[in-house]
């Protein structure tokens, strides 16, 4: 079989070179499209529902939004497995799709079936990024010398994370960790009685101009109140990191 096969490559020489280069050439081509991962990615397609209804408790926030989201996506087409996690103000569903969906195909699904479910008004489910499980590259603290936590956050929320989100192949920047900085305003509500204005009606007024001593009462709800009924107040992020829980970190 061998000196068969011998006679007929030095026999037939050109047909065998030119063989051999195509060979060389195809291999060449392919290593070129190869993808080369530390961690080949092996996870089916996957969507994640993150619907925050702060202030409620769990029990509150598995009836009123994780079940009704749940029921809307029951019928959802290649759905192979389903999850849901509930906390204190905070629902996550996760949908597990069959391997070779599409990942847009697949979230243009549960975008359509989100807005059948029957939760409270107010309450805006999201999609996580479109990233896999292994999907996270880097981890990093931000530090500096004379700053605290809440200009550090205000650092990272404003300067790092738009300019981290601009670098192709980037799905998402999560944040953890710091202090937000917040306005709280705060009603007279003898004021309010004073001038027969309702809180409803101080909100609307509080984007249009005033110039007489009314103007007093319709600025504390606008976005820039006076020092009298302005204070900040600093609180964890960590709620709105809760899907994430990577400590003081981003990705």
């Amino acid at each position: 079989m061998l000196d068969r096969l011998l006679d007929l490559a030095l026999a037939r020489r050109g047909a065998v070179v030119a063989a051999a280069v195509i060979l060389v050439v195809a291999g060449a081509w392919s290593f070129r499209q190869l993808k080369l991962e530390a961690y080949p990615d092996i996870s089916d397609p996957g969507v994640v529902v993150i619907t925050p209804y702060p202030g409620f408790a769990a029990e509150e926030v598995e009836q009123q939004v994780t079940v009704p989201i749940e029921r809307a996506l029951n019928n959802t087409p290649n759905v192979i497995a389903r999850r849901s996690r509930t906390i204190f103000g905070l629902s996550v569903v996760e949908l597990t799709f069959a391997d070779g969906t599409d990942d847009y195909f697949a979230r243009q699904l549960v975008l359509e079936r989100l807005r059948d479910a029957n939760i409270p008004d107010g309450v805006t489910p999201t999609l996580g990024p479109l990233s896999p499980g292994i999907g996270e590259m880097y981890r990093y603290t931000l530090r500096g010398a004379g700053y605290d936590a809440m200009r550090l956050r205000e650092i990272q929320d404003w300067v790092l994370t738009p300019r981290l989100l601009q670098v192709p192949g980037v799905a998402d920047v999560v944040t953890f960790g710091g202090q937000v900085r917040q306005y709280q305003i705060e009603i007279d509500p003898r004021a309010l009685d004073k001038y027969r204005v309702t809180w409803a009606s101080s909100r609307c007024r509080s984007a249009a101009p005033a110039s007489s001593d009314r103007s007093r009462i319709s600025s504390r709800s606008c976005s820039t109140p006076p020092r009298a009924c302005r204070s900040s107040s600093a609180t964890s992020a960590g709620s709105g990191s809760v899907p994430f829980p990577r400590p003081a970190s981003s990705r």
